[in-house]
């Protein structure tokens, strides 16, 4: 790799985590507590440990905020598929 090359990646990142760094202020201001219910009551220590993840997963927080949640998430395993294709509903 050349050194425009490697200098193109870095500042790519460097774009990337600044644009992470924007979305994370308003986010973990009002954001959250519309993405996860459990988060409107949060406190403040919760939302200074959730900026790094927040910072890295922008995109996806950024489209969930945006279209709003689906309910919550539901866990896709052997089991629950087995037990959807059955007709039962999974414990």
């Amino acid at each position: 790799m050349n050194v425009h090359a490697a200098t193109l990646v870095v500042d790519l990142v460097a774009i990337y985590v600044g644009l992470g760094l924007l979305f994370a202020v308003p986010f973990v201001l009002w954001g959250a507590g519309r993405v996860d219910p459990v988060a409107r009551e949060s406190s403040w220590g919760f939302r200074l440990v959730v900026v790094p993840g927040v910072v890295a997963l922008w995109p996806l927080l950024a489209k969930r905020w945006l279209f709003g949640p689906h309910g919550p998430a539901a866990e896709k395993n052997a089991h629950r598929l087995a037990a959807a294709k059955n007709g039962k509903r999974p414990a």
